[in-house]
């Protein structure tokens, strides 16, 4: 079932330069040499210094958020690494990956709490951990959950190292060299080929790991062309993880069809952290694939949010091939959307409502309900002892919480390319979905806005009882991701 399947060729990988996935992968020719912002990740230095600002200003949601991430045991400066040569994610000896997310998490969460209260110890112990993995790690692999490991992993260990690039101890060079040839390989070849199955095959969030990764890598690296690639795929790529396939239907109320919603309530859920987390990190870059497409992204996330929270929403029926090429082969019908539990969440709702609410001005009353129900947001270690409870680095509430400010509606930094930006401005109409609320406080963009941050203060946005919705047995697929 592809899960050995070609172990050899994706753990060695392909390069990053030049002449990579020119087929799949075309990069805009025109975008080449644009200079990058740093911090310029999830977080730019404008974010980083909003943060502190507010948490010493004594400043809510901030400081619930801020104590969220000093309660974790992640994000203590006692953290000691304990890297490794090889990681394994699904089957190889021994698999260890859970070291290494648990390890980047710390290095993140330290650095964070370095940037919010200027205690050096954390600066110091986030690069302590960054370098003791950047020695020593040299592959990823296992079963095709190694793919997942390298996306998931890698645009977090980006991440957390985009934190500390100007640490004096912090050797940036081999970081990027990790980026390089052990993460990001891995993903953009999982782009190209699909770890040698039909197209359709794995569900969104396996593509969206992997431009993730990708997309982190370029930046982090200052590799206009490996930026390229990510923004290209999520555009128009073949895989399900692109927009359009992600989201294939958008119907007469607004709502974007999540088709991950016909497999799972959690697949769903990570599946719009990942794309959010994608959006924000082109966003801080000059690149809106938030407003993509009719911001499209907006449509699907506020489709999971409401179906999430135990509304009701159309599904139209997918059948999508499974298979490898040229050897078996089936397919497999979603016919409806699989049940809820309006109790579970992950930490992904802040910085998607606070984009579209906030920087735009949009009203996203699902998106405010389920954020409200999920604040204060935490990290990895908040969600359980698994890996899914690591899938997002977290802490929304306190990183993406930000006053409506009109100068922020475009993008920050504008690449000289336009091909690469989809255009450096905010594109698409508004729709029923969507409506304009220039110029007004969050909890104002709309009186269901309004009850849905209220939540956040403990005035509940759904009402209670809700009952468990049926449940689907979960489809399995590749490592449960």
């Amino acid at each position: 079932m592809l899960k050995a399947a070609g172990t050899a060729a994706g753990a060695a990988g392909v390069g990053v330069g030049a002449g990579v996935g020119t087929t799949a992968l075309a990069s805009p020719a025109s975008a080449a040499g644009s200079a990058f912002a740093h911090p310029g990740l999830l977080h730019t230095r404008t974010d980083l210094d909003r943060m502190a600002a507010k948490v010493k200003a004594g400043a809510r949601p901030y400081t619930a958020g801020f104590a969220k991430l000093t309660a974790n045991r992640h994000a203590q400066s006692g953290w000691r690494a304990n890297p490794q040569a090889t990681v394994y994610r699904g089957a190889g000896s021994p698999q260890n990956y859970a070291v290494l997310y648990n390890d980047i998490h710390a290095a993140y969460q330290n650095a964070l709490r370095y940037h919010v209260s200027g205690e050096t110890a954390h600066a110091d112990t986030a690069v302590a951990i960054l370098n003791a993995w950047s020695g020593k790690l040299t592959s990823v692999q296992g079963s095709a959950d190694r793919f997942l490991a390298a996306g998931l992993y890698g645009h977090q260990f980006a991440n957390a190292a985009e934190l500390v690039r100007d640490h004096g101890d912090f050797e940036l060079g081999r970081a990027q060299e990790v980026m390089r040839n052990v993460f990001c390989p891995l993903s953009d070849s999982f782009l190209r080929d699909h770890n040698g199955a039909v197209v359709t095959n794995y569900w969104p969030n396996w593509d969206l790991t992997a431009i993730a990764c990708v997309l982190a890598t370029g930046v982090f690296c200052d590799d206009r062309a490996v930026v390229d690639r990510a923004v290209e795929y999520f555009k128009h790529g073949d895989g399900m993880g692109s927009v359009q396939h992600a989201i294939p239907v958008v119907h007469e109320d607004g709502l974007g069809e999540w088709v991950e919603a016909g497999r799972d309530q959690g697949h769903a859920l990570l599946g719009v952290g990942l794309m959010g987390t994608v959006c924000e990190m082109a966003w801080n870059q000059g690149i809106d694939l938030y407003g993509y497409d009719d911001s499209r992204f907006l449509k699907g996330a506020q489709y999971v949010a409401k179906w999430s929270l135990g509304g009701d929403v159309p599904y139209t029926a997918n059948t999508r091939k499974k298979g490898a090429i040229g050897g078996w082969s089936g397919s497999e019908t979603a016919t409806e959307a699989a049940g809820v539990d309006p109790a579970m969440t992950r930490p992904i709702w802040a910085m998607i409502a606070n984009h579209y609410t906030k920087r735009r001005g949009l009203s996203a009353s699902y998106l405010t309900r389920a954020a409200a129900k999920a604040a204060p947001e935490g990290g990895g270690g908040d969600y359980g002892p698994n890996s899914g409870g690591y899938d997002q680095l977290g802490f929304g509430t306190l990183a993406f919480t930000r006053d409506r400010d009109p100068a922020d509606a475009t993008p920050s930094v504008r690449p000289s390319g336009a091909a690469s930006g989809g255009g450096a401005r905010p594109q698409g109409g508004v729709s029923a979905s969507a409506s304009p609320a220039a110029g007004r406080d969050l909890a104002a963009t709309g009186s269901e806005d309004l009850v849905g941050w209220a939540a956040a203060a403990g005035v509940s946005a759904v009402a209670g009882g809700l009952l468990l919705l049926r449940r689907r047995d979960r489809v399995r697929r590749g490592g449960g991701e």
